[in-house]
């Protein structure tokens, strides 16, 4: 693993932020990422874009295709001086299966569904889940990258 992945989510002060609450549908993955690439660019931010917006799609896709009813999904995107912070919330209080501890065997290669939560464990600095009074939330952190590793547009 990339990271550490937690229970909890660790406090730090967000420098910027944003909350929207998606439709319990397919169409809120492209709404969230488009939220969080908007989010990275409009504030010239260092956490890589392209991981970003694929974990965020990971995540909201996980909440709307394991959860059941209508509640929205909440989006919450939060960034920080060393990097963003991206959390979902959803209505469902039981734990994302295999986000904090790895699985015993890897996953099929010809199966369609069974990577985001590894993609997500693998590809952000920490990552976890924390019940809230509704559900819970699942979260990711990216690091800043330092200016000159940032992709030259």
């Amino acid at each position: 693993m990339n990271g550490t992945a937690l229970h909890e989510r660790p406090s730090a002060p967000a420098s910027a932020s944003w909350r929207i609450a998606l439709p319990h549908s397919a169409a809120a993955v492209p709404v969230a990422r488009a939220l969080v690439r908007t989010a990275l660019a409009e504030l010239d931010h260092g956490a890589d874009s392209d991981t970003a917006e694929l974990l965020t799609a990971e995540l909201v896709a996980n909440a709307v295709e394991h959860t059941t009813g209508d509640a929205p999904i909440e989006l919450v995107v939060e960034l920080l001086p060393t990097g963003c912070q991206v959390e979902v919330h959803d209505p469902d209080p039981a734990p994302p299966g295999n986000l904090t501890r790895p699985l015993d065997i890897e996953p099929d290669p010809w199966q369609e569904h069974g990577r985001g939560l590894l993609l997500i464990r693998t590809l952000s600095s920490s990552c976890g889940h924390r019940p809230t009074g509704s559900g819970k939330a699942v979260w990711f952190r990216l690091p800043a990258m330092p200016a000159m590793r940032r992709p030259v547009e």
